[in-house]
């Protein structure tokens, strides 16, 4: 088991010591450091990069283990929402979900690939705090075919609780617009900042 430790307050290290397992810190507060040191740690032909708030399942997994099989070099699958988001959240999940699999670009909660592939990437860009996850993807389909399988994974729809319609759609069109070089000081608040922790649970803090 590896676990990475990104500057986490919460009781994470303890309980990797309960577990007998060694947590590997990184102290960046950056995805890219975080799932390029679990990557470099890992000694698996198929790698799996899933967010905190994310729940996999048998579906979705076999689905991608069965792509690469097929010659496929990555992929990721489509998240649909837990709990109840507000109905304009999930108008533009909708839209986003639809084009998501027209375009084959997926967001960073459900990613694969084989080990060949990441190491031919490159990994997630260094130099990204946001947008990692499409400049990989964009990466990985410079290599080989990159595939949406049909079944979805759950993720947290927490943060369209501290985010207006007129955010989430202005982030979207800032990603449409500049691809995975969207970063800005706004969007880092947006997806990783206070309103972003004070909608999030306990259980999710590490």
């Amino acid at each position: 088991m590896i676990v990475v430790d990104d500057a986490s307050t919460d009781a994470t290290a303890s309980i990797c010591e309960r577990l007998g397992v060694r947590p590997l810190r990184v102290d960046r507060r950056q995805i890219s450091a975080v799932r390029n040191l679990g990557a470099a740690e890992a000694r698996g032909e198929t790698l799996f990069f899933i967010d905190a708030d994310t729940q996999a399942n048998e579906r979705a997994v076999s689905a991608a283990l069965e792509a690469l099989r097929s010659g496929a070099v990555g992929g990721g699958c489509i998240p649909d929402l837990d709990g109840a988001p507000p109905l304009w959240g999930r108008c533009i999940h909708f839209v986003a979900c639809r084009a998501g699999r027209w375009l084959r670009l997926v967001g960073g909660c459900f990613l694969f690939c084989t080990r060949a592939a990441y190491d031919q990437a490159g990994g997630f860009p260094a130099s990204l705090h946001a947008g990692e996850d499409i400049a990989f993807v964009q990466a990985l389909k410079s290599i080989g075919r990159f595939v949406v399988p049909g079944p979805t994974v759950v993720t947290s729809s927490r943060k369209l609780n501290v985010a207006g319609p007129w955010e989430v759609v202005s982030l979207m069109a800032r990603i449409a617009l500049r691809g995975a070089r969207y970063d800005n000081p706004w969007v880092r608040d947006l997806l990783y900042g206070r309103r972003a922790a004070a909608s999030r649970h306990p259980e999710q803090e590490s």
